[in-house]
């Protein structure tokens, strides 16, 4: 019975153990027709992934160039070396690690003990990805390239390479917040600044793609010859910047920045015809260090109370709305005047007496400009701020630039409107606009009263061709009349002559302009925080604008009384201005070329007598010009010798005596 119950158990032991293995070979039948039919795809994908892939091809980044062909902007590769410290031989490492660490000593500056220690530190801690330098240039790189070990490649040497593109500013960092850039944050957002911000679109290109196959050591390979996708080279950018004026604008403003201790500054050259910007240069002081650099576009992005620079908004309503004529005579009432108990001032202690409406402007007096608007708009305001939004300075100037200043100018009737908003927006108080609004204004009277859009790119082009071009862009036909245009120019140009810019009048070239001194911040902390801001805006040659100019200084030193507009800005202004006059090229035709001068010919016959004369005796020379009584003596044969400048005072022979071949005769000149 045992045995009968022992074979039982044996049976079906191995039953169940062929039951197992039969489940086994199932399971392995659906997991393989599982593998093969359902995750087929999958699996076959990650081993193309795994041993196929794609490869970007970055394309080429477009340059940036200036109005005169001079490089701003450019792409070029940049180099990083680490070093995999396993990948040599013992005996490769051994034999080159002294010779390399000299190298290296001799490149980055310490000892070599100290290169020596590192590399066998890195050795011994089987570091694979030790570094070494960065930021190096291709010539840097091929220098690495050379050292001993490192010369023996990747793969024998262990030199990691990593090429980077960077972009460069070959001008350094003259008009840089300009001429901008474009960068990746950490959390993956782009940042666009200026002009490489702007115009990225076109910069960047294309990239392309390759597929390549996976080979031995971590390697790839293309698959074929052709690319999947062939990169496209961004397009070149050609500004309006003009290299040559930019320097100019960015030194004399710097120089003026210094001089006053100011927080920061902008100037912004506009070239009249066309609104392209020939010059643009927005410069901050840093707390730290006290030097100045760019690191805000002032001109685009801030706005703030203009001050007296908006009173030609004040003129050109006047004139144009048929209120009043320049020649109108106001009382400045001793320089104060008072409007819902606020006093207005004018500069000038005790006022100006009584002068006209243009004298007033021309001497920036507040008191007159502030009555001419009040009394002609004080029952019609909304008359006077239709006029300037007419003129489009309620507005952006939109342009291409991410964070352009919001103008403000208060509405009649809406949030913001008070009982002495139109006399405080007279003298610039109240509203806020961007310093290149205001050059665009004074520029459209330089333009006859076209008003044009600034612009800071003339052309995208790929190599020779045009891809885009940017022609002058209309704002407003004609802000004012041409009778108006030629009174307001008239006037500006007194402001250098005679008024508040008189500091800054040359006879050798004209300008024309208006100075402007606002007060910020008089409201806060109880005029604590007060702070003036110093501009200058206008144009030059006077009587045909060529450029137009504004400069704007915030915060100047005011220890010595010296923060007007004409003290501060107007100098940088007229710097500008006369180093293009003096260094730019010009052409005088002269006239009557051959035409004989009386003077000149009396003087030729009294020397050609003489000559006659002379023969082999001296001759009278007293009074005669020096020049001409050494060249009457020398082609005698005479040996002459010159004491002074000027006439022939005396002579060593007296006339009349006989003259012997290189005899000396000394004159002496008065």
């Amino acid at each position: 019975m045992a045995g009968v119950n022992n074979d039982k158990a044996l049976s079906y032991r191995t039953y169940l153990t062929a039951l197992v293995f039969f489940l086994m070979a199932i399971a392995i039948v659906v997991k393989l027709t599982n593998i093969q039919w359902v995750e087929g795809p999958y699996y076959r994908k990650l081993a193309k992934e795994r041993s196929v892939k794609t490869f970007v091809i970055p394309a080429n980044k477009g340059n940036i160039y200036s109005a005169d062909g001079s490089l701003l902007a450019t792409s070029i590769p940049n180099y990083t070396i680490r070093f995999d410290a396993m990948a040599p031989k013992l005996e490769d490492f051994e034999a080159n690690v002294p010779d390399l660490a000299q190298a290296l000593s001799k490149r980055l500056g310490k000892p070599a003990s100290h290169y020596q220690d590192m590399l066998r530190k890195a050795r011994a801690n089987k570091n694979r990805y030790l570094f070494i330098a960065d930021d190096l240039t291709y010539t840097q790189y091929m220098d690495f390239k050379a050292m001993p070990l490192f010369n023996k490649g990747a793969y024998k040497g262990g030199m990691i390479v990593e090429q980077h593109t960077v972009r460069e500013h070959p001008i350094g960092k003259v008009a840089e917040r300009t001429i901008g850039y474009e960068r990746v944050l950490d959390d993956g957002t782009v940042k666009r600044i200026g002009i490489e911000g702007a115009f990225s679109k076109y910069l960047r290109g294309e990239d392309g793609k390759i597929l390549k196959q996976k080979i031995a050591k971590g390697q790839w390979k293309p698959i074929r010859d052709e690319n999947e996708k062939e990169p496209r080279d961004g397009y070149d950018v050609i500004s309006t910047i003009d290299v040559f004026i930019q320097d100019i604008a960015h030194h004399a403003l710097l120089k003026q920045l210094e001089e006053y201790g100011a927080e920061h500054g902008c100037v912004v050259v506009m070239e009249t015809k066309t609104g392209y910007v020939r010059a643009i240069s927005n410069l901050g002081r840093d707390e730290k260090t006290g030097n100045y650099y760019e690191t805000i576009n002032y001109a685009v992005a801030e706005s703030h109370e203009p001050g007296s620079t908006f009173k030609l908004v004040d003129m050109i309503a006047l004139l144009e709305d048929k209120k009043v004529d320049t020649s109108r005579v106001y009382n400045t009432n001793g320089g104060v005047i008072t409007y819902r108990g606020k006093k207005v001032r004018d500069s000038h202690e005790g006022g100006y007496g009584s002068i006209s409406l243009a004298r007033g402007f021309e001497v920036s007096s507040n008191t007159v400009l502030v009555q001419a608007v009040y009394e002609n708009y004080k029952n019609n305001p909304k008359q006077f701020v239709d006029r300037i939004d007419r003129m489009g300075l309620n507005k952006p100037l939109e342009l291409p630039f991410k964070g352009e200043g919001k103008p403000y100018i208060p509405q009649p009737g809406e949030k913001g409107w008070s009982a002495i908003a139109l006399p405080w927006m007279a003298f610039g108080y109240g509203v806020s606009v961007t310093p290149l609004q205001t050059l665009t204004l004074y520029n459209a009277i330089a333009n006859n009263g076209e008003m044009v859009k600034p612009l800071f790119v003339s052309e995208i082009k790929e190599w020779n061709n045009t891809i885009k071009k940017y022609n002058k862009e209309v704002l407003n036909r004609r802000i004012c009349s041409p009778e108006t245009i030629q009174k307001l120019k008239a006037i500006m140009e007194n402001v250098v002559k005679r008024g508040t810019g008189s500091k800054l009048y040359s006879k050798d070239f004209s300008m024309a302009g208006k100075t402007g001194t606002a007060q910020a911040n008089y409201g806060k902390n109880g005029g604590n925080e007060k702070h003036y801001i110093s501009s200058f805006v206008g144009f030059f040659p006077a009587d045909k604008p060529k450029y137009s100019c504004i400069v704007v200084v915030h915060k100047p030193n005011t220890s010595n009384n010296n923060y007007y507009g004409a003290d501060v800005a107007g100098p940088v202004f007229k710097r500008i201005a006369q180093k293009i006059f003096t260094d730019a090229p010009a052409m005088n035709k002269v006239h009557n070329v051959d035409a004989k001068i009386a003077r000149q010919e009396q003087q030729y016959n009294a020397y050609y007598q003489k000559l006659q004369k002379a023969n082999n005796t001296m001759p009278n020379l007293k009074g005669m010009p020096g020049m001409d009584a050494i060249a009457l003596l020398e082609n005698m044969g005479m040996k002459v010798k010159v004491k002074g400048i000027g006439k022939v005072k005396s002579q060593s022979l007296r006339p009349g005596e006989i003259l012997r071949k290189n005899t000396p005769i000394t004159l002496e000149l008065s």
